[in-house]
């Protein structure tokens, strides 16, 4: 059995969604249900439509926790485990603790919300970065040109939050932790599934991932 016919018996119903959410204890970690549910129905939705390659892993940031909460949580959906969960910034002009507002804008230093599939890695000027291509049309489609990468940051820290309640924010980039960059950076490389949820109405309302049917993986 090929793993895109495993997956399809890892993950065969929307109910299998509750299955995983409980098996991974997500509720005590403070990840929504939306946002998994989400998460889950978009990352089949490209995993059928060709569009990830590495589809072991599923990442969420959740926005609608703060950001001196551990919002990023990366999953592999074929064993059920949770692989990580840390803190991870949202852009300066997303807001203060807590990210409200979003852009697909040039210089807006927002972050923009829903599905990516991550790219190939690089060195630049915040070190080993993982390139992001937002998959949704006037929504996040230009992460490329706006610069928008998983990078590490020495603002993404407890100390920070001890000191200010919250984590510093970057120019839209999800930046994560120094200590753990590296390790999650080469779990989601090349061509896994990033999304970036909010309940945020308007873009619940717009985006075409997670309002068409959920579809399943194609078998054979």
């Amino acid at each position: 059995m090929n793993d895109t016919a495993k997956l399809a018996g890892v993950i065969d119903s929307v109910s299998r969604f509750s299955i995983l959410y409980d098996q991974m204890n997500l509720d005590s970690l403070g990840l929504s249900q939306d946002a998994f549910k989400y998460g889950l129905q978009g990352y089949l939705n490209l995993v059928s439509n060709g569009a990830i390659k590495n589809d072991h892993i599923l990442s969420i940031v959740d926005f609608s926790l703060p950001s001196s909460k551990k919002r990023l949580f990366v999953i592999d959906v074929m064993t059920g485990k949770l692989l990580f969960n840390t803190f991870v910034s949202h852009g300066r002009n997303s807001g203060q603790e807590m990210a409200t507002e979003f852009s697909n804008d040039l210089n807006s230093f927002k972050s923009s919300l829903g599905f990516f599939v991550t790219g190939n890695t690089y060195s630049g000027e915040h070190g080993y970065s993982l390139r992001l291509e937002g998959q949704e049309a006037g929504i996040n489609d230009n992460a490329h040109d706006r610069d928008i990468v998983m990078h590490a940051a020495n603002y993404v820290n407890e100390k920070i939050i001890k000191a200010k309640g919250f984590i510093g924010r970057s120019l839209g980039c999800p930046a994560v932790p120094p200590s753990v960059h590296k390790a999650i950076i080469n779990t989601i490389k090349n061509g896994s599934c990033l999304f970036l949820y909010s309940p945020d109405t308007d873009y619940i309302s717009h985006s075409k991932i997670i309002n068409q049917p959920m579809q399943q993986p194609v078998t054979g």
